[in-house]
């Protein structure tokens, strides 16, 4: 991977968010766990490029985003549509996820990284902030989101690097 300055992402973040899909690395007790989102905002927020991704407290993902500072944020192709719902769906308290579905990590910038993907955004924790229905103006938001109230935490992320594939 070759790493590119932040400012250069020209990719429609809308379209590379809603329709190529993203997948959160974490370091796990000396494995890597993988985590579909599709929930994420990407922006410039306290003079820093940021990016927002949410975790629901049920998934395994939560505990280690909890306890780690710096983690990645992947996105690929479209032909990998099949191994990223996997990702979505399997747990990585039951089977090692990436391994199962052939991807491979490194370690730039001290997180861990899909060699795979097609442009990998390295991530530091800034803030976090709990939904609850308390947040929300438009309750058929809330109501088609969350029927059964299992509300998302907000992690608030600074990008500290960002890098392509040069395949």
């Amino acid at each position: 991977m070759k790493k590119i300055e932040i400012e250069k992402l020209d990719r429609n973040l809308i379209s590379l968010i809603h329709n190529d899909w993203a997948v959160l690395t974490v370091p796990d007790e000396g494995k890597v766990n993988g985590m579909t989102v599709n929930w994420v905002q990407m922006g410039w927020l306290w003079n820093k490029a940021v990016v927002t991704v949410y975790v629901r407290p049920q998934r395994h993902t939560y505990p280690l985003i909890e306890r780690e500072n710096c983690f990645s944020l992947a996105f690929f192709d479209n032909d990998q549509r099949e191994k990223l719902a996997y990702l979505g769906k399997a747990s990585g308290k039951d089977v090692d996820k990436l391994a199962h579905v052939g991807y491979t990590t490194t370690l730039l910038d001290g997180a861990p990284c899909i060699d795979q993907a097609r442009m990998v955004l390295v991530l530091k924790k800034l803030a976090t902030m709990e939904i609850s229905d308390a947040e929300f103006i438009d309750k058929t938001v809330e109501n088609a989101s969350y029927p059964n109230r299992d509300y998302h935490k907000a992690y608030t992320c600074e990008i500290l690097a960002a890098y392509q594939n040069e395949a």
